[in-house]
Parts: structure tokens; C-alpha cells; sequence
């Protein structure tokens, strides 16, 4: 039902700043919960943050004061921006989207590669 989208991942300086955006098709789209997860060469997929469909954000320790999830129903977008980047948040990151009642996301995108440089 729902395809998504990353895109804005790039390479920045440590300390810089990077909005990614995950362009999410289907009808259903507000009713999701939307997640960024981020994954790096050979390690676990680690949660990063989430919006609910009303609106509530919960964010992983690391990144919780740098990191702020948003979305925005009439275009079918979730955000993540990214401020005060490290360099162990080097990864790519993953949208995904969970339908109401599940308790795995349906839905994932196919990754945007953020490099953040020393």
C-alpha cells in the first residue's frame, strides 16, 4: 500500500546539518506511524526516531537534542533533521512506515547514505 522514498543524504562536516525527507504513495499515509532507522557496514539496524500518526516523537539517547522527526500529511513526507552531526552518524538511513495495530513496519525505504566527516 505504502512505497517510500529517502533522499538528502550526503556528506557533511562534523557539526553540520542535513534534512532528509522520505516521500511515502498511499491513501493511507496518515494513519501510519513513521520511523527513521539508520544501519551502518556490518552492524544492527539501529531505531533513530519516530512520529506517530497524531503527531508524537520519540527519539533514540544518541540522537535526542540533535535530531528532530517531522512529517507532513499533505505531502506525503517525513523529515528527519539532522544538526550537530558526528561522525558515528555515519550510516544509511531508512525510512519506514507501520500501519495501526502492527507490530513490525510494513513498509521500508531503500536507504539514503549520510557520511559525516572529522
Amino acid at each position: 500500500q505504502v512505497q517510500l522514498v529517502e533522499s538528502g543524504g550526503g556528506l557533511v562536516q562534523a557539526g553540520g546539518s542535513l534534512r532528509l525527507s522520505c516521500a511515502a504513495s498511499g491513501r493511507t499515509f496518515s494513519s501510519y506511524d513513521m520511523y527513521w532507522f539508520r544501519q551502518a557496514p556490518g552492524k544492527e539496524r539501529e531505531f533513530v526516531a519516530r512520529i506517530t500518526w497524531n503527531g508524537f516523537t520519540y527519539y533514540a539517547d544518541a540522537v535526542k537534542g540533535r535530531f528532530t522527526i517531522s512529517r507532513d500529511n499533505a505531502k506525503n513526507t517525513v523529515y528527519l533533521h539532522m544538526n550537530s552531526l558526528k561522525p558515528e552518524d555515519t550510516d544509511v538511513y531508512y525510512c519506514a512506515a507501520r500501519a495501526p495495530g502492527n507490530s513490525q513496519c510494513d513498509y521500508w525505504g531503500q536507504g539514503t547514505q549520510v557520511t559525516v566527516s572529522s
